[in-house]
């Protein structure tokens, strides 16, 4: 259970809040962000919004204002010392936030963190985690309800919803509750239009991400007997397609549509490294699969990147041990 009482009292005990989370930021953190940004702005505080990347172009519409800003040491790092408290959203490990984490660890700012991951956000002060929620945004959501701070408009009610529909899979994922359902109702009786909101995110996609899907899916390999299945995506394949990261999201799932998957997962390069996204089905838990090399995440759907190895040469090594969760 959520203590929402101490969350309040944090809130009304200071007056000024930096807002950041993950990396290569989703629906679910953009969403948790904006709403968070609303609801500390209707409380009369002193916000700004902080992140490692810029907000994919598929999600500016939840920024109509260009409230957040992409982290800048010379110009941002002063406000780590001016504000008072820093809430990390949709994330409970502080290396997610990348080039933000020095800067947070070093800050004497109170550290809150509000997630619905399985980790234990021991980096914060305090931590308002409960992973039965389907989304961060769904957290917020409850608090706002819980403490009647005010009536959900469609202002906070679209990029509540924006997250909640994306981090449900559009409601089929196994955090989907009829809670869930009743909260998307409240949000389109708020003057949420479902159809637009699945438009913008998912049916405005560039050339350039249609056409590496393509490539990513010629790509998919299999074990012996077709229980799990893997993309595989060279850093050279982003840059001909003119895309970054946040553009291949979801192109793991693909290998879930296919009936006899157990495990699926996308490898694709980086400078650095490589990173790992992790799908399943029932209950194998990818997210221990993920915590072996680094990573985490949620039962079904999980991350992790691996630096200074080279992909090619440890995807092996990440399947063999998939292996043994088939079990």
């Amino acid at each position: 259970m959520i203590d929402f009482e101490l969350l309040r009292k944090i809130i009304d005990q200071h007056n000024s809040f930096i807002l950041t989370t993950h990396v290569n930021p989703d629906a679910d953190a953009i969403g948790s962000e904006i709403a968070m940004y609303y609801l500390l702005k209707r409380m009369n505080k002193k916000i700004a919004i902080i992140n490692h990347n810029q907000t994919p172009y598929y999600l500016k519409f939840l920024d109509t204002e260009n409230i957040i800003k992409k982290f800048n040491p010379a110009e941002h790092n002063k406000l780590f010392v001016e504000y008072e408290v820093i809430i990390s959203l949709d994330l409970s490990t502080i290396d997610r936030i990348a080039s933000l984490e020095e800067t947070v660890r070093e800050s004497k700012m109170v550290k809150v963190c509000i997630d619905h991951h399985d980790e234990n956000c021991s980096f914060s002060d305090y931590a308002f985690c409960d992973s039965e929620y389907s989304s961060t945004a769904e957290i917020i959501f409850d608090f706002i309800k819980s403490e009647n701070l005010f009536r959900i408009d469609k202002e906070i009610a679209i990029p509540i919803y924006a997250a909640v529909m994306t981090d449900t899979g559009s409601f089929v994922y196994e955090k989907t509750s009829p809670k869930t359902h009743r909260v998307a109702a409240e949000l389109l009786e708020a003057g949420v239009v479902p159809r637009d909101i699945y438009k913008k995110i998912y049916e405005q996609v560039k050339y350039g991400r249609i056409k590496l899907l393509g490539k990513a899916l010629s790509s998919i390999s299999f074990n012996e007997n077709k229980t799990i299945a893997w993309l595989t995506l060279k850093e050279s394949d982003l840059q001909e397609a003119d895309i970054d990261e946040t553009d291949i999201d979801g192109f793991v799932n693909y290998t879930m549509k296919i009936d006899s998957v157990k495990i699926g997962m996308l490898f694709y390069e980086l400078k650095d490294g490589f990173k790992v996204s992790y799908r399943s089905r029932g209950d194998i838990p990818v997210n221990k699969l993920a915590s072996e090399f680094g990573g985490g995440g949620h039962l079904n759907a999980a991350g992790s990147k691996i630096v200074g190895k080279e992909m090619i040469d440890y995807i092996r090594v990440i399947l063999n041990t998939a292996e043994k969760y088939l079990n």
